[in-house]
């Protein structure tokens, strides 16, 4: 007999329909995160000249920058509102809403007047709307990992929960190939209405992600040389990359268990991404492709494939979205100003990126304490999660007399 949870929001059934799970978690995590990341290429080539005082380049870039952690400072907020929402009325219905919420701010941002027609206002604006986002992504990676998790065979949890993170992937993927066309437009045109479009597409994306999710658910480089639709095409072939690493690591997991391949990813990271960076000093652009990928493409996935399941398997189902939400959430919060401090660490000129690549460093050693720190979960039956005492199994299924 199969037992029935109803904050999962998923009917009972003989076997929980994994496949359908994880694609819906897929399709609204990219379809979301393309709203979430477009805001990222308009804050480091638009918004500075569009928002704020162009008479202060380096300021307009470090507050256009601050906006974009904004999002990040607001998402444990919505996790703890979104979160308790979750667990008690259902996933479906939280993972329905952030997707509408999303894509109403994101479609707002595109109308936005400049500064140039309504005064300091419009930045002000702008942070609003980046709220809703923040508040909006705080909901959806944790109902969507929570849904995922709790539909997955239990030898294969971290093979099914990193779906979420893939289709994060893909959404900042489509978000970068938007925004390759829109930068290679003329300046004029680019700053007047060419870097709306993206946003506009939000309201496309909303619909199509609303009938879907029904339908699948249950209850500044140019001082180096590097051209900006250059560095744009770096970041969406990682993040392609991406979309098939990810889920390699994530059945490597299932089958060595979560922290070994989660230390991977953290540990590797703090050692790749100075070479990065070092690439990107040169100005060589093939250099810097071929480290971007590496660093993003794979090293860094090897540890964001993981944490979905790595962390949800860390609470029991009462109280797993809730829980995973303000964890993650106050984490995001916290790092989300990340790019603002390098790029002052960076300096005026851009040219300490040695300074960047130690910073960038000392981010990895929280999450490499933590694994270390934590338990092991891949192998716990998904009925033990969370629970003390919880006996882990050869493939992760209770043994009953």
């Amino acid at each position: 007999m199969t037992a029935h949870d109803p904050a999962s929001g998923s009917p009972p059934t003989p076997q929980a329909q994994p496949r359908k799970a994880a694609l819906a978690a897929w399709i609204g995590s990219a379809l979301e995160y393309y709203d979430f990341f477009i805001y990222g290429s308009a804050a480091a080539l638009i918004f500075p000249k569009v928002f704020f005082d162009e008479s202060d380049p380096a300021n307009a870039t470090l507050l256009s920058l601050a906006t974009f952690g904004v999002a990040y400072a607001a998402r444990p907020v919505g996790a703890l509102f979104l979160g308790h929402v979750g667990d008690r009325l259902g996933r479906k219905k939280i993972m329905v809403f952030t997707l509408m919420l999303m894509g109403l701010s994101t479609f707002l941002i595109g109308c936005l007047p400049t500064r140039d027609q309504i005064g300091g206002a419009a930045p002000v604006l702008l942070v609003i709307l980046r709220i809703m986002q923040g508040i909006s992504a705080a909901g959806e990676q944790a109902s969507a990992n929570s849904m995922s998790l709790e539909h997955a065979p239990p030898h294969r949890r971290g093979y099914f929960t990193s779906f979420t993170i893939n289709g994060t992937q893909a959404g900042q993927l489509i978000a970068t190939l938007a925004f390759i066309p829109v930068a290679a437009l003329p300046e004029e045109q680019l700053l007047s209405w060419g870097w709306r479009i993206p946003f506009w597409l939000s309201i496309a994306v909303a619909v199509t992600g609303y009938v879907i999710r029904w339908a699948l658910s249950y209850a500044t480089s140019d001082a180096v040389g590097l051209s900006r639709t250059g560095m744009l095409w770096v970041g969406a072939l990682a993040n392609l990359v991406a979309l098939f690493t990810i889920p390699l690591w994530a059945r490597l997991s299932d089958r060595v268990g979560r922290r070994p391949v989660f230390l991977v990813g953290a540990a590797g990271s703090a050692v790749v991404m100075p070479l990065y960076l070092w690439a990107i000093s040169t100005g060589s652009y093939p250099l810097v492709l071929v480290t971007g990928i590496l660093v993003f493409g794979v090293v860094y996935s090897a540890a964001n494939g993981i944490w979905p399941s790595f962390y949800a398997e860390m609470f029991p189902t009462r109280v797993r979205l809730s829980g995973m939400a303000i964890g993650t959430q106050t984490g995001f919060a916290i790092a989300g100003f990340a790019v603002a401090f390098a790029s002052q660490i960076a300096g005026p000129d851009g040219d300490n990126w040695g300074g960047v690549a130690l910073f960038a460093a000392a981010l990895c050693v929280p999450p490499v304490v933590a694994a270390l720190s934590a338990r092991e979960t891949a192998h716990v039956p998904t009925e033990q999660l969370g629970e003390r005492g919880a006996t882990p199994t050869e493939a992760g299924v209770s043994v009953k007399a």
